[in-house]
Parts: C-alpha cells; structure tokens; sequence
C-alpha cells in the first residue's frame, strides 16, 4: 500500500488507487475480527480465520497509507516539501536541510 500511495503522488495514474481499493476490501473481508484485524498465516489460503493479534503497523502505517492514497486534500507533497520516516510519520522538509540542491534534482 505505501508504494501505492508512493507510485500514486508521483504519476497521479488512478490504477494505483484501485489497486489500493482492492487491498483495502481484501483486509476487510479476510482479516476483519470482532475487535480488530488479524493476519492471515498464507495469503493463498483465505479459508482459515485471521491471527487473534493485530500487529501495532497495521493501523500506524497500512491504514495510513490507504487514507492518505484517496484523501484528494492532502497537504502532503512528497515531491517538494515533505518526507515520511520508517513510521510512516510526514517530516516537512526544511530549504536550509537542502543546502545542497537535493530537491532541485528531482525536478529536473
């Protein structure tokens, strides 16, 4: 999902939201639980029930990064003014950080 929302911000393809949307109603509808969300052991068997665990990236990160896919009035601009750091926390990016003309570059 975060290189949906990655791949979405850079091409604006509408593919990547879709791909997103279809992982967002996969989670529901295998790892939904009464009072969370599991995971599933394999992938490729949908059958079984979800883990009775909800690891702690899963509401920091993956649902994170499917809100931010389809929120359409981010102030999140990866390209000139912000960073995410491994948490998936946006970090505004500073000009006197980029004293050597990093960002620059990327509009090149």
């Amino acid at each position: 999902v975060e290189s949906f929302f990655y791949l979405y911000q850079l091409t604006g393809d509408p593919v990547y939201r879709e791909w997103g949307w279809e992982v967002f109603q996969a989670i529901e509808r295998y790892c939904r639980t009464d009072a969370g969300y599991g995971s599933l052991k394999d992938v490729r068997k949908t059958s079984g029930a979800p883990e009775d665990k909800m690891e702690s990236f899963f509401l920091a990160e993956t649902l994170k990064y499917l809100y931010l896919l389809f929120d359409p009035e981010t102030p999140i601009d990866l390209l000139h003014t912000h960073v995410f750091n491994t948490e998936a926390h946006p970090l505004r990016i500073f000009p006197a950080m980029d004293q050597d003309g990093v960002m620059d570059l990327l509009e090149q």
